[in-house]
């Protein structure tokens, strides 16, 4: 359709439209949303939905089981909604010198030596918009399902369908192709959990984003009304506000320095591993729910440093570091509720754009954009996210 440029949608999300609510249907790699038509249908709806979800090509074509005129063919152009990345067009990726103009993933070396043989005619092949940073058109493709044996069949870096961990700490990949891939977004079948370690330690890797506030919250506010019960009643909401101000510093410099210490880590892949279990995972599998906020060991190692500096900082008087310290623990609290919501909530019309800007860091440039309660470090910083349009295929 001349000057559309229309979303590769995957064969499982296809398949997942099989109801009258919502009835997807293909031809070849054509997808076309039927939903309307399906009351309308001369034969009845259940026709239709005999073959939700399902290529409609030789039903079609089968004159003796029902003739369809040119007006049906009609019909289906204009309900067209995007293009499958079905084998073959994975295989015309991967054997062209342009494979992001074919699916927004380019295939590694290994995996185009597997499928070039085969050879494929790509004359013909839909092309869609993309982000050249992270292969990516939309925040909407963060949550699109990738097929996992295509995924690894094509770009050799993990296989979702065994455990993570041990794929990472045994690999022999380089850091740049490491990064290249963690960077370019994939989403677990259904929205469920990859397998990261596949033994007892398990549960161990998953934190629903409630355990949060349950665990810390209450130590906070203890920690809160101890510290300012001993201070001055203006000093101690403002040493509180200190803490809370400064955590706004330390979430910006974390996300920034540390979680995407991307090109100042060793390439080795002790190094790489605990990246993608500190931060990687969370680009690899950016819609992971139960991967979204810190487990509560990892806070704990993680905030341990930050309790001394307090007490350092304020050795003068013990409240004060504490109540410092507990208001910037409770920014952390709201960090990560955000995070969390951010992610997998409709926000009020007040904080959408927070959500656009958060999400745009993980689909357009994962570079850019480090606040995620806030823009306002971004601003001070000059690392502020501006919204870009995708790079047209060509």
């Amino acid at each position: 359709m001349p000057g559309r440029t229309l979303p590769t949608i995957t064969r499982a999300e296809v398949e997942a439209h099989n109801t009258k609510k919502s009835c997807y249907v293909t031809i070849g790699e054509r997808v076309f949303d039927v939903t309307d038509f399906v009351d309308d249908h001369p034969g009845g709806g259940e026709l239709i939905l005999e073959y939700a979800g399902k290529d409609v090509k030789q039903i079609m074509e089968d004159e003796v089981s029902h003739y369809h005129s040119e007006a049906a063919y009609e019909i289906l152009e204009e309900s067209l909604i995007g293009f499958m990345p079905t084998e073959r067009v994975l295989k015309a990726a991967v054997n062209s010198s342009h494979p992001d103009q074919v699916v927004p993933l380019p295939a590694t070396a290994e995996g185009k030596e597997d499928l070039k043989a085969e050879g494929v005619d790509t004359d013909g092949l839909p092309t869609r918009q993309i982000f050249e940073t992270t292969g990516m058109s939309s925040e909407e493709d963060l949550s699109k399902d990738t097929d996992l044996e295509l995924d690894w069949k094509t770009h050799k870096f993990l296989d979702l369908n065994r455990p993570l961990f041990p794929q990472m700490l045994f690999s022999n990949f380089s850091k740049e192709f490491y990064l290249e891939q963690i960077h370019r977004p994939r989403h677990y079948r259904g929205g469920d959990s990859a397998p990261l370690f596949g033994n007892f330690m398990e549960p161990l890797s998953k934190t629903a984003w409630y355990v949060v506030p349950i665990i810390w919250l209450p130590l906070v506010f203890y920690g809160s009304y101890v510290g300012i019960s001993h201070l001055p009643p203006v000093q101690g909401p403002a040493y509180w506000c200190l803490g809370l101000f400064l955590w706004t510093l330390v979430e910006y410099l974390m996300h920034r320095f540390l979680f995407h210490i991307d090109k100042a880590m060793p390439d080795h892949p002790v190094a790489l591993t605990l990246h993608f279990l500190l931060h990687g995972i969370h680009h690899y599998l950016p819609m992971d729910k139960y991967r979204l906020v810190m487990p509560p060991a990892l806070f704990l190692i993680l905030a341990t440093p930050f309790w001394h500096l307090a007490h350092a900082v304020f050795r003068y008087n013990w409240y004060v570091a504490l109540t410092v310290f507990s208001g910037g623990i409770f920014g952390y609290v709201c960090y990560d509720c955000t995070h969390y919501w951010l992610h997998h909530r409709q926000l009020p019309s007040y904080v959408r754009d927070l959500k656009k800007y958060h999400l745009a860091h993980h689909y357009q440039n994962f570079e850019l954009g480090f606040g995620v309660t806030s823009k306002f470090w971004d601003l001070i910083w000059g690392t502020e996210l501006q919204y870009a349009k995708p790079i047209k295929s060509s």
